[in-house]
Formats: structure tokens, sequence, C-alpha cells
């Protein structure tokens, strides 16, 4: 794997990022005499002004995402939101000023959503968000659009990330590498194939979820919440946009499930989903020479996941 990037690096990326919005927009016909930066993590999101518009733009991608994957991505995000607001759904929807299609310029692909007026004074509130979930669950159920299956779990870059990492013993070390090799010989079956998913599982049924943290994107708007963030939406268990969450946020969305007439989650799917996730930790080591900070979000997790049970306990 490539050296971590300098901080000149990271700030080069970012306005590099943010001119090719600004030329974006404005070939796109969009008036923009100034932008932002909103946020800058795994992705640069940028408000320009006077129009109200917010461009996203992935700059942290796995080693496995290309450009042609990554707008892929995107479309299925563009399309599931854009469905969802017309069945009044409370989401972010896309920008109603320019195509509804992923944009690539100067190497980057982004995207283009409306500006929010956000609530500073609100805390989120997850076990709330959490019960309403199940509310986006039951929404997106009825979704007519194609998505493959759990394309959020990236198992291309799990596996690709367990080959790099011999590479890096200073990020994980040969026993834990190992450990995760053998849990990732258990668990990828099921994330493969949905035959073997459903051969596994047979009382989890699948449908269309967020696919990242639905509790965690729900962006308090000064008119409301609105569910945010559908980069991973993808076909899967709903235990899977409960992962890690806990028993509290469980019972929380399990409330909802009962409210919205759905199942309650599963507790051998939710064993399988906290594994999957906990492996992506793993892989996502491999992303801190991108984002060099991003280690110290990912080292509390990698101290959990030695203490859980190999494969979340589903060898058997």
């Amino acid at each position: 794997m490539a050296e971590s990037l300098t901080p000149e690096q990271l700030t080069a990326r970012t306005s590099a990022a943010v001119d090719a919005a600004v030329a974006a927009a404005r070939d796109l016909g969009l008036a923009v005499t100034g932008a932002d930066v909103l946020h800058d993590l795994f992705s640069v999101v940028v408000r320009l002004t006077p129009a109200p518009v917010v461009v996203r733009i992935p700059t942290v991608l796995p080693h496995s995402v290309s450009l042609d994957s990554l707008a892929r991505r995107q479309q299925a995000e563009l399309d599931v939101t854009r469905w969802l607001a017309d069945q009044g759904c409370p989401v972010i929807p896309p920008s109603p000023l320019v195509p509804r299609e992923p944009v690539r310029r100067d190497g980057f692909s982004m995207t283009f959503w409306p500006f929010v007026e956000e609530d500073r004074d609100k805390a989120p509130d997850y076990p709330a968000n959490s019960e309403s979930v199940a509310d986006l669950h039951a929404a997106m159920r009825a979704y007519p659009g194609r998505l493959s299956f759990l394309s959020a779990a990236e198992p291309d870059f799990i596996g690709e990330s367990l080959v790099l990492l011999e590479q890096r013993p200073d990020l994980v070390g040969p026993a834990e590498l190992d450990r995760a090799r053998r849990e990732w010989r258990v668990l990828e079956p099921f994330v493969r194939s949905r035959r073997a998913f459903e051969d596994r599982f047979p009382g989890i049924d699948l449908q269309p979820i967020h696919g990242d943290c639905p509790p965690a994107n729900v962006f308090n708007g000064v008119d409301g919440n609105l569910y945010a963030d559908f980069e991973l939406v993808t076909s899967g268990p709903v235990e899977w946009d409960l992962a890690a969450l806990g028993p509290d946020l469980e019972a929380a969305y399990d409330r909802g499930a009962r409210r919205n007439g759905m199942r309650t989650l599963d507790e051998d799917g939710l064993r399988f989903v906290n594994a999957v996730g906990m492996l992506r930790v793993i892989a996502s080591l491999t992303l801190v020479p991108q984002l060099p900070v991003l280690m110290d979000y990912l080292r509390p997790a990698v101290d959990q996941w030695r203490t859980t049970p190999f494969a979340g306990g589903l060898t058997g």
C-alpha cells in the first residue's frame, strides 16, 4: 500500500474536489459564486452559492472501487431517494436543478443534492432514529428497481484488503490478520450468494435497505428529520441497517417494526451482520493511508473485535 498522505496532500485533494464540483456545476448551468466545505472525511461535501445545491464528492475509496462502479452505486442512490421522495417518505432527494445522474469531472464522480437547512440546536436522538428506521424499511419494501444483494458489505474490498494488509503489520498484527481471514472463509459464502444466505438463514426475508447505518444518517432539518446518505443502498436483511448498534437501539427498532406489522430483528441475523461488519472494519484499515485520522475511529472497533466470538459464533 502507498504511504500515508501528508497534510498538504490532504488539503490539495480537498481543493481539487471543490474545484471539480464548481466547474461541473457551472457546466450544468448553475450559478456559482461561492463554495463552502460542509464536511470532509470519506467525501468532500460542498455547498454552492447562490445555487441552493450541495455536491457530494467521494474522495476516500476502497482500492476495489473504480469510477465506473462508483457511478453505478451513485445512480442507485439517486434512483432510490427520488422514488422514496415521490412516495412521500421524508428523505433528502436529488437536486431538481440538474439531471438525476452522477457527474464526472477531473477524476471525481459526484452527485448533486438540494441544500437543506440543519437544525443545529437539535441533538441526534438515536433511539428515536432507530425506531423510525422500521418506517423507512416499510417504505422501501415496495421499491420496484433492482438492487444487488448485500453490495454494502463490499466483499471484494474485504477479500482484497485481507491480502493487502500483509504489507502493513503496523496496522494489524499477523495473528489478528489470520483470524480475520479464517472468519472471512466462514462468512464470505453468505455475503456473495443470496441463495446461500437464504439457505443458512431461512427465517430472514430480504428487501431493499439503506445499507449504511441509517440511525446515524438521519438529518435534523429545520422542518423535520430526513433520511440521508443512501450511498450503500442494497438488498439484504434489515438487520444490516442495525449492525453494531447494541441491544438498546435494536429494541427501539423492534418497537417500530411491531408498529409497522413487520418482523422483529433475528438474533442469528444480527450475529451475522455484526461479524461481517467487524471484518469491514479490519478491511478499512487499508484506507488509513488515504485518511490517516481514520485510525482514531477504527482502533476502538478493532479492540472490540478481538473480544467477540469467532465469526459471530456462526461456525456451526
